[in-house]
């Protein structure tokens, strides 16, 4: 495979615009490849995909191709990502179900911008391309601090995730008796900014969009609480802690009281670390850096040993968002740390084990 293709787009929501200066090359490169969507599962705008690029895939059906729509309104797409020609390539996603060609379909929500009635818009024109459209995931745009120069937009509140919420879920609700399946799906975002309750696992319809954020917390409840089933009663003693994001520390708080049923011995600091290198509205795990993680967990009681998510790191490196590397961590907090994958097993196993 040649070099990747690079994005063109200035999307009013690209999370690489809102990076800070000095760090990495790599975390500054925008793709918009169609070869990894299919290797990775990567998004694409198809403002950077050919014709000839477009009949390959239907000649090889090649599929499934995951789209970042953000809307199914041709100016407006032009707006969000300031590029004149995004409002024909929807034209692509047409051809691509006319080519019986499997798609997943993802907006990224800015409030004010293609919420409410656009978004009404959209879902009602992507449902239309099921069941070729398999489906569609609704995510809330990540805003940081270094936004300066780049668009306005506003962080949804509770009140806000509400009624994006009732609105997905009217929609599932028309889908489900016209499709057969619910279709449009809110990321768990949504219901934790909401502070609603997490759907159970048939929601989900098997999990189709667990990689965008759709259903990642009902599955690695459901895991512990499974997991926790192979396991007899215990009086094991130990202490160690867990350091996550905003959003994910309630749940990893639920998880370790399901834990401590069976080792009511086993004591987990969870600790919640506040983002202040991107500013504190990013609230997941997975944009936490490692300053952030040796100021915050300086002289706290850690025990014998901290869990960190493996989404903290660099997929297959042990460095983290600002080049310091999980070394310089255990160095500087003076404890030793395991890294975690996002499943039920693989928390219990690092608690109890």
């Amino acid at each position: 495979m040649d070099e990747y293709r690079s994005c063109r787009n200035k999307c009013i929501f690209c999370f690489i615009d809102q990076m800070p200066p000095g760090m990495r090359d790599t975390l500054y490169f925008k793709d918009d490849d169609a070869r990894l969507s299919f290797l990775q599962g990567n998004y694409i705008t198809l403002t950077n995909m050919s014709d000839e690029d477009l009949d390959r895939i239907i000649l090889y059906k090649l599929s499934p191709v995951n789209i970042s729509i953000q809307t199914m309104n041709p100016e407006l797409r032009c707006k969000m990502l300031h590029n004149r020609f995004a409002g024909d390539a929807l034209k692509k996603v047409k051809k691509l179900y006319e080519g019986g060609i499997e798609m997943n379909s993802q907006i990224v929500l800015c409030k004010g911008i293609n919420d409410g009635k656009e978004l009404d818009y959209s879902i009602e024109k992507l449902a239309e391309m099921a069941p070729f459209m398999r489906s569609l995931s609704v995510v809330p745009i990540g805003l940081t601090k270094f936004r300066e120069g780049l668009a306005k937009v506003e962080k949804f509140q509770k009140e806000d995730a509400n009624i994006v919420l009732d609105q997905i879920e009217a929609w599932q609700e028309k889908l489900l008796e016209r499709l057969g399946t619910r279709f449009v799906f809110a990321s768990d975002e949504w219901y934790l900014t909401a502070e609603r309750p997490i759907p159970e696992e048939s929601y989900y319809e098997g999990y189709g969009q667990i990689e965008n954020g759709v259903g990642m917390v009902r599955s690695l409840i459901d895991e512990v609480v499974e997991g926790m089933e192979t396991y007899a009663h215990s009086d094991k003693k130990r202490t160690i802690s867990a350091a996550t994001g905003v959003l994910a520390a309630p749940i990893i708080q639920t998880c370790v009281e399901e834990i401590q049923k069976k080792f009511p011995n086993v004591e987990v600091h969870v600790y919640t670390i506040i983002n202040d290198f991107f500013g504190h509205d990013i609230t997941v795990a997975g944009l936490i850096t490692a300053q952030d993680l040796m100021k915050q967990l300086k002289d706290k009681p850690l025990g014998d040993a901290l869990i960190l998510p493996d989404t903290m790191l660099r997929s297959g490196e042990d460095v983290f968002l600002d080049d310091y590397t999980l070394e310089d961590v255990k160095k500087t907090l003076q404890i030793p740390i395991r890294i975690v994958e996002s499943d039920g097993m693989s928390l219990i196993r690092a608690i109890v084990e």
